[in-house]
C-alpha cells in the first residue's frame, strides 16, 4: 500500500490557463487543417442564422405596411405574396444550409476528438513504460488512472463541444453586432448598452472559479488513488480493523473534493441565469427604445421585429461563450495534470545500445556493485510488480498491483560492494534474513534498477550496455507475488508467447501438477479468470510456475515460487523446479532452507554483503550463519 499521505495543499495560485491550453493546441497540431475546416463550418452557419433577421425585416414590413394603410382608412393593397414566398425560400435554403454545416462540423470533431483522446492515452501508456520507478512508486495508481480516464475525457469533451462552440458564438456574437449597426445604429447601441454588465460579471466570475477547477480535478485524483489503495488491500485493512481510519482519510478527501466542486459548479452555473436576466433585459429595452423610435417614425416595425431576434442572436452567444470558458476552465486544470505526467524526466533512451548475448551460455558475475534504497520509505520490493510496470502495462490495462514503497537513494546502501561469480548451468540458491538483499540483486540483476556503481555481466556483456528488453528476454520468472489477468486460463499460461500449441500448455500443466485441477473446471483450459472465478492462492502460484515453463529461457529467477502451495504440492512443483533448471543457471530466492539442498551454490546474505557461499554441506560443516539459519527451521519452544 502507499505511503500515507497528509492533506493536499492545491490550487493556492490560479492555474496558468494560457500556458495549459496552448500545450494542449501545440499537441493538436497534427490535425490544425481538419480542425480549421470544422471551425470554417461552424463560422459559416453562424453567419447564415445572423443573415436571417435581416430578411424577416422585409416580410414583417410588407404585411405591416398593408395593415397600416387598412388602420389609417386607406383601402388595402395587395400584399405582395412573391415577395414573401421569394424571402421565405430564401431563408428556408440558408437554414438548410447553416443546419448542414453544423452537421458537418459535429461530424469532424467527433472523429478529430476520438482521434486525439486515443493517441493521447496512448501517449500516456507508452510513458509509463519509459517512466523509472521511482515515479510510479511515489505517485498512487489511482491518480495516475484519473489522468488516463477523467482528465483525458474530460479534454476530449473540450475540444469536442467548447472550441467549436465558441468560435461559432464568438463569430455569431460579432455578426449580431454588425448587423445591428447595418439596421439602426440607436436600437444597437440601446442593446449592447443593457449587455455590458453581463461581461463585467461574467469576468468577474471566472477570474474567482479557476483555482476550485484545478483543485476539483486533482483531489479527484486524489479520491481515486484512495479507493484503487483501500480496494486493492481491503484484507489488510480488515484484518487490522483500519475501516475507521480510512473512512476518516476518504471523508475528509471527499470533503476537499466537495468543496472545491461546490464552488466551482455554483460559480459557473450562476454564468446560465446571468446571461438570461440580460437576455430578458435586452428585450425590453429593445422593446421600449423601438417603440419610441417607431411613433417618432424614424424606424418601421420590421426593424423592432428584427431586433428581437438579434438581441436574442446576441445574448445567447454570450451564455454559449460563458459556459465554453468553464469548460475551458476545467480543461486547463486536466491538461495541466496530462502533460505535467508526460512532461515527466524518463529512463535515458537506450537506442544506441547493441550489445547483445546471441548464444548464451549462462555465466553471470557481480564486480563491486553497490546499490542504496532511501530507507526511510524502504519496503521490501516485490520483482513481479516491478516486470509487469515495466513490460505488461499495455497488454492489460486492467491489471491492479499493489504500489511498492520505494524511493532510489544512493547515499543508503543495501548491496555493499558484491562481488560473486556464477557460472553457467549452477543453481544458485540466495538467502538470509528479511532486508538482506536478496530480491534487490534479482532486480539489479534484471536491470529493474541501475547500480551505482559497479559492473553486472552474462558471459561477459556489461548488462548496462544492453537495452532492459534484451536483457528481460534471458530471464524466465517464477515469484512470490503471484500475477494473474482477466483471461482464459490457457492465456495465462501462454502469455505472450507465439505458436505456443495445446499440447506444450498441458504438458507444462502437468509437469507442475496444475493439469488435474484444470481437468475439474467447466471448461477446462478455456475457464475464464476474471472476478467472478475463485481460485486459491497456490493456483495461482501454480500458473505461474507453468507460464515460466512455457517460456522456456536460458536463464531462471524463482523468488519463494512455493511459498503459497501446500507441503503436497511443494513436492510436485520442487521436482518440477529441479527439471525446469536442469541445464540453465537459476537463482533461487528461498526461505524454507530444505527446498534447496541440492543447489550448486548457495550465497548466504546479510545487510547486502554475502556473508558465506558454498554448498549446503560446506555451509553447514562451517558452523556459521547458514547452519544457525538452517538448524533455527527445527527448534521448537
Amino acid at each position: 500500500m502507499s505511503r500515507p499521505r497528509g492533506p493536499m495543499k492545491v490550487a493556492e495560485k490560479p492555474k496558468n490557463m494560457k500556458k495549459s491550453l496552448g500545450q494542449l493546441l501545440k499537441y493538436c497540431k497534427k490535425y490544425y487543417w481538419i480542425i480549421a475546416i470544422a471551425l470554417i463550418c461552424a463560422v459559416a452557419g453562424s453567419v447564415l442564422t445572423v443573415m436571417g433577421p435581416d430578411y424577416i425585416q422585409k416580410i414583417v414590413n410588407e404585411l405591416t405596411s398593408a395593415l397600416g394603410d387598412m388602420i389609417n382608412g386607406i383601402p388595402p393593397r395587395d400584399v405582395n405574396i412573391d415577395l414573401i414566398w421569394e424571402v421565405g425560400l430564401f431563408l428556408i435554403i440558408i437554414y438548410v444550409i447553416g443546419a448542414i454545416l453544423n452537421l458537418l462540423q459535429g461530424l469532424i470533431m467527433a472523429t478529430i476528438t476520438n482521434k486525439i483522446t486515443k493517441k493521447m492515452r496512448y501517449d500516456i501508456s507508452t510513458k509509463i513504460n519509459r517512466l523509472p520507478l521511482k515515479y510510479l512508486d511515489s505517485h498512487s495508481h489511482g491518480d495516475v488512472l484519473s489522468r488516463v480516464t477523467n482528465d483525458v475525457d474530460l479534454i476530449g469533451q473540450t475540444l469536442n463541444n467548447s472550441i467549436v462552440t465558441l468560435v461559432a458564438s464568438v463569430s455569431m456574437f460579432v455578426g449580431s453586432i454588425i448587423m445591428m449597426f447595418v439596421t439602426n445604429w440607436i436600437m444597437a447601441l440601446a442593446a449592447i448598452g443593457s449587455t455590458l454588465i453581463g461581461f463585467v460579471i461574467m469576468a468577474i466570475i471566472m477570474s474567482k472559479s479557476q483555482k476550485y477547477f484545478t483543485q476539483q480535478q486533482r483531489s479527484l485524483g486524489e479520491i481515486n488513488g484512495h479507493i484503487e489503495e483501500i480496494y486493492s488491500g481491503h484484507q489488510v485493512v480488515k484484518a487490522y480493523n483500519g475501516e475507521k481510519s480510512a473512512k476518516e482519510k476518504f471523508a475528509r478527501i471527499n470533503n476537499e473534493l466537495y468543496n472545491s466542486a461546490w464552488k466551482s459548479q455554483f460559480l459557473s452555473g450562476m454564468m446560465m441565469p446571468l446571461m438570461q436576466f440580460i437576455g430578458n433585459l435586452g428585450y425590453v429595452v429593445v422593446c421600449v427604445v423601438g417603440a419610441a423610435l417607431a411613433i417618432s417614425g424614424i424606424i418601421d416595425f420590421g426593424v423592432i421585429a428584427a431586433f428581437i431576434i438579434y438581441i436574442r442572436l446576441f445574448t445567447q452567444p454570450l451564455s454559449q461563450i460563458a459556459q465554453a470558458f468553464t469548460s475551458l476552465q476545467s480543461t486547463s486544470a486536466a491538461s495541466e495534470r496530462v502533460f505535467e505526467f508526460l512532461g515527466e524526466r524518463e529512463m535515458p533512451n537506450e537506442e544506441q545500445k547493441e550489445a547483445k548475448i546471441e548464444n548464451i551460455e549462462g555465466n553471470v558475475s557481480f564486480k563491486n556493485v553497490k546499490f542504496g534504497y532511501n530507507s526511510k520509505v524502504f519496503n521490501k520490493p516485490s520483482t513481479v510488480q516491478l516486470y509487469s510496470r515495466q513490460r505488461v502495462v499495455n497488454i492489460e490495462n486492467d491489471v491492479k498491483i499493489k504500489p511498492v514503497r520505494l524511493s532510489y537513494n544512493p547515499k543508503k546502501l543495501v548491496i555493499k560492494n558484491l562481488s560473486i561469480d556464477v557460472k553457467a548451468g549452477q543453481k544458485v540458491a540466495i538467502v538470509g534474513p528479511t532486508g538482506a538483499g536478496k530480491t534487490t540483486l534479482v532486480n539489479l540483476l534484471m536491470r529493474f534498477y541501475d547500480i551505482d556503481s559497479g559492473k553486472i555481466e552474462i558471459d561477459g556483456v556489461d548488462t548496462s550496455k544492453m537495452k532492459r528488453e534484451n536483457v528481460h528476454e534471458l530471464f524466465s520468472m517464477v515469484l512470490q507475488d503471484t500475477w494473474i489477468f482477466d483471461g482464459t486460463i490457457k492465456e495465462n499460461i501462454v502469455y505472450d508467447q507465439q505458436n505456443v500449441t495445446d499440447e506444450q500448455v498441458i504438458s507444462a500443466a502437468k509437469a507442475c501438477g496444475l493439469d488435474h485441477f484444470v481437468r475439474t473446471l467447466p471448461k477446462g483450459y478455456d475457464t475464464p479468470l476474471d472476478e467472478n472465478t475463485t481460485i486459491s492462492a497456490g493456483q495461482r502460484q501454480l500458473i505461474t510456475i507453468a507460464r515460466a515453463m512455457i517460456q522456456n529461457r536460458p536463464m531462471l529467477i524463482l523468488d519463494e515460487a512455493t511459498s503459497s502451495v501446500d507441503t503436497r504440492t511443494e513436492i510436485i512443483i520442487q521436482r518440477a523446479m529441479d527439471a525446469l533448471t536442469e541445464g540453465r543457471t537459476s537463482f533461487v530466492i528461498a526461505h524454507r532452507l530444505s527446498t534447496i539442498k541440492n543447489a550448486d551454490l548457495i550465497l548466504v546474505m546479510k545487510e547486502g554483503d554475502v556473508l558465506e557461499k558454498g554448498t549446503h554441506e560446506e555451509l553447514l560443516a562451517k558452523q556459521g550463519f547458514y547452519s544457525e539459519l538452517y538448524n533455527s527451521q527445527f527448534e521448537t519452544e
